[in-house]
């Protein structure tokens, strides 16, 4: 039997009407042109929209999605399985949803032991569903694989990267991988983007356990750092040739204080 997903953030992180959430993610989106070459991977933040929506929208804009895209996040609540794929169903918005597809959730389940078939790391964690209205902007009929990391081990990452890339390879399909993170957490906006600029040096070098490392080396508080890597690695393998920094900014331009902020990022690999 499937489930669906309700959304747990609505009217929080986004507005709580579709017309509204509509709205706020097209003007986000607003005057970016897509690209020719197709997108192995996008990093995009999942603030509230009013924070990190500019940021989110101009890099999804930007990029050239397959039809069904694998959603990496991370595990902000600790709950559920270090590997938790969301297995089939809808994932609901006000208004609107996106369907899970089964398939390739089923065929990547089977191939790699440390996933799991998982509800509860995704119940209440909000990183995927933030980045859900801009995708369904994009293409209503996008159909997702949700997945949730929270294995600390980048050795496991990788692992899970070789299976995940070898079953798309036998079912002949070809996916883009999207992942959800905001970059250092509560420092002045001076440091942020120095330690932010270090991390996103590795990403752009296409340098997934470089990548890891100065996260780890330089504190940077990176809520993202695992799915990130595991999406690095998975991006490699599908043969990422160029890494490029779409937009950077901090909630301090938003809001003024740059006293304690947050970085976002957005990066397009392709």
């Amino acid at each position: 039997m499937s489930f669906d997903r309700e959304p747990v953030v609505a009217g929080q992180f986004y507005a709580g009407r579709h017309d509204q959430w509509l709205a706020t993610v097209r003007a986000c989106m607003r005057g970016e042109k897509e690209r020719e070459n197709l997108t192995r991977l996008a990093m995009v933040p999942h603030a509230g929209h009013v924070f990190s929506g500019g940021v989110a929208g101009q890099t999804l804009a930007q990029a050239k999605l397959t039809d069904t895209v694998l959603l990496l996040g991370p595990n902000h609540t600790g709950m559920g399985a270090p590997l938790a794929v969301w297995p089939d169903g809808k994932w609901l918005l006000p208004g609107a949803d996106l369907e899970v597809d089964a398939e390739l959730a089923a065929a990547i389940l089977a191939a790699e032991p440390a996933l799991t078939a998982d509800r509860t790391a995704h119940v209440q964690e909000h990183s995927l569903e933030v980045l859900l209205p801009f995708l369904w902007a994009k293409n209503p009929d996008m159909r997702i694989v949700p997945i949730a990391v929270g294995d600390p081990r980048p050795h496991k990452l990788g692992g899970a990267a070789a299976k995940i890339a070898e079953v798309l390879a036998t079912l002949g399909r070809e996916v883009s991988i999207v992942v959800s993170s905001d970059m250092n957490h509560f420092a002045s906006d001076e440091k942020t983007r120095v330690i932010d600029q270090h991390a996103l040096e590795r990403v752009l070098a296409l340098d997934p356990m470089g990548f890891y490392g100065t996260v780890k080396a330089e504190n940077i508080s990176m809520c993202g750092v695992l799915p990130m890597t595991l999406g690095m690695h998975l991006a490699n393998i599908l043969g990422a040739k160029k890494a490029e920094l779409v937009a950077y900014a901090t909630s301090g331009d938003v809001n003024g204080d740059l006293s304690r902020v947050v970085g976002y990022a957005g990066v397009i690999i392709e």
